[in-house]
């Protein structure tokens, strides 16, 4: 308690000194006390001269044309500021563990649970006193949600304004379960996908009579992106096909909230050992925990890959390429599918408004008040619009009261996303901002983003709307089960908590980390035979390397959470 204490007061002494640098600057225009009642909600200001913060983000950001896109050149021009931006290569963890030891810190850091590492380093300021004096955007959006952004239950600091929960979020397009091209489903007569036997058996009956492709190459049944931290997506599907919502590498007991590594559930050994299985008949691409992300979108793009398990923004390129190569029927609907009928799909069990991690400003920012009035622009109604529909009259119009696309843009956002996405900068600038989540209307009674149904079903093409119709279904979203039928998570998502980078969880966790990347690979891609014996040794290391105490640990962080997110 009192080490932490220690690090608040040392970020706001690190918060004063900025301030006051930034005061008598000579190379950022006006200081931030004369720029205080500048508003930067509606037209340009003149007073807001250039200024230039870095920015850093564990998220890799392929389109990134350094704000001279054209929703970015509006951003500078109602702010003042660009940014001079570095994006994750690799692993992001050991990125912001460099940034954390060298003491060399973006004046902007976008961090996920990683970012105890930055607070243990005095690395990024709280934020609490400058959302209330200078963020009435922010600070109405999060209304009395705002305690979700509390660092923890004894440090309550806001270190980083939520930028990966949308509030009061109604999602309405399906985007993870299990994914199979149109054409595939087609031929088997768009039959139900509910289990991994039913995807299997699909896939097989595909190949079966089509082994390769028009030039002679071999189709791929279903392949994996395990490239550095995207294995985590290939693990989560052990949770994802034995009904458990998304809580990173723990199952939380709904009603003691205790943590479990996930894996040590038994329900998701078969999963793995369905992996092993289809490895085993030839389904499984043998690259899957070898190949490169790009190796990965490659294939996805040449059509070959017939199924996949990955949520769509991993798979989105290749999908894209195949839409820009008028190959829609090579690309993918989203199936509900989970080891047994037992289970149900938790894609749309909602965890709530999570405050746990997004953009921070550190304690060396060269100007934080600018700083946090340009987040606070992005959060206003006119900045959600501008990064969610681009601008008026050049990306969509207003008519009868009614925001619409402007046909020509569509038809580029449906064929061409990731060239138009880089011109016009749509949707660029969502890692940097809170935002009113799908669903949520603004003061004009259009919706704050474009996953609606109406503008959903805008976007598919003839293969997509044919299978959709097969299914009786308007969206993917419909053959998946429904947020009611889910109770409230009353943490929110676990795997939003950033923890001190001493605490028990973390340090045995990386254990936990190693010993799983290096297993599940290996008893996959093992003989069926073996697949018994290789996991049970990967149980017995991970009792040995001290699974329960990490799991201990973990479940008093949840319990935490809970208190400081009811106190009143």
């Amino acid at each position: 308690m009192k080490s932490r204490n220690k690090k608040v007061i040392t970020s706001l002494m690190a918060l004063t000194l900025a301030v006051s640098l930034a005061g008598c600057s000579g190379n950022n225009g006006p200081s931030s006390a004369e720029n205080e009642g500048n508003a930067l909600s509606g037209t340009a200001d003149s007073n807001l001269k250039p200024i230039t913060f870095t920015y850093f983000s564990e998220d890799s950001s392929t389109n990134w044309n350094n704000m001279e896109d054209e929703v970015g050149k509006i951003i500078t021009q109602k702010t003042g500021v660009t940014l001079d931006a570095e994006f994750a290569v690799g692993d992001p963890v050991q990125k912001i563990s460099l940034i954390a030891a060298t003491g060399k810190y973006p004046d902007l850091i976008a961090a996920k649970a990683d970012l105890g590492k930055l607070v243990d380093a005095g690395a990024v300021i709280d934020l609490t006193d400058l959302i209330d004096k200078h963020a009435p955007n922010i600070k109405k959006m999060l209304g009395d949600k705002i305690v979700r952004t509390k660092y923890s239950l004894d440090d309550q600091s806001i270190y980083a304004i939520p930028t990966w929960s949308s509030v009061d979020e109604k999602k309405f397009k399906a985007e993870g379960g299990f994914e199979l091209q149109h054409r595939v489903v087609k031929e088997a007569g768009y039959p139900e996908i509910r289990t991994v036997k039913d995807f299997e058996k699909v896939i097989q009956d595909y190949i079966t009579k089509h082994p390769t492709d028009e030039n002679g190459n071999k189709h791929i049944g279903l392949s994996l992106n395990a490239d550095d931290w995207h294995m985590y997506q290939v693990t989560n599907l052990g949770f994802q096909t034995t009904g458990g919502p998304d809580d990173g590498e723990y199952f939380i007991d709904q009603q003691t909230h205790e943590a479990i590594y996930h894996f040590r559930r038994p329900e998701e050994k078969e999963f793995f050992r369905w992996l092993n299985h289809m490895n085993d008949i030839g389904l499984l691409d043998p690259e899957s925990f070898v190949q490169k992300t790009d190796q990965f979108k490659a294939k996805v793009a040449s059509g070959r890959v017939l199924g996949l398990a990955s949520p769509e923004w991993d798979y989105g390129d290749g999908q894209n390429a195949l839409k820009a190569a008028g190959k829609f029927d090579q690309t993918y609907g989203h199936y509900p599918v989970t080891m047994s009928e037992e289970y149900k799909d938790t894609s749309f069990w909602a965890a709530g408004f999570d405050g746990g991690y997004g953009i921070s400003i550190s304690s060396t920012c060269k100007d934080p008040v600018r700083a946090i009035k340009f987040l606070d622009f992005l959060a206003s109604e006119e900045g959600q619009i501008l990064n969610n529909w681009g601008i008026e009259g050049k990306h969509y119009t207003m008519e009868n009261g009614k925001r619409t696309i402007i046909p020509a843009v569509q038809e580029r956002m449906n064929n061409d996303n990731a060239a138009f996405q880089k011109e016009s900068g749509i949707g660029l600038y969502w890692n940097l901002m809170v935002h009113y989540g799908d669903g949520i209307k603004d003061s004009t009674g259009n919706y704050f983003t474009r996953s609606y149904p109406e503008m959903l079903t805008l976007a598919y093409s003839e293969p997509e709307k044919e299978a959709l119709k097969a299914y009786n279904a308007e969206h993917w979203k419909d053959l998946f089960p429904k947020e009611e039928e889910f109770q409230p998570r009353a943490y929110g998502a676990a795997y939003t908590m950033s923890l001190p980078n001493d605490d028990p969880a973390v340090i045995l966790g990386a254990k936990m980390k190693d010993i799983t990347w290096k297993r599940i690979p290996e008893a996959v891609m093992s003989k069926p035979e073996d697949f018994d014996k290789i996991w049970d040794a990967y149980m017995a290391e991970l009792e040995e390397a001290g699974v329960e105490e990490m799991e201990a640990s973990y479940t008093k962080h949840i319990q935490d959470r809970i208190k400081l997110w009811s106190a009143k």
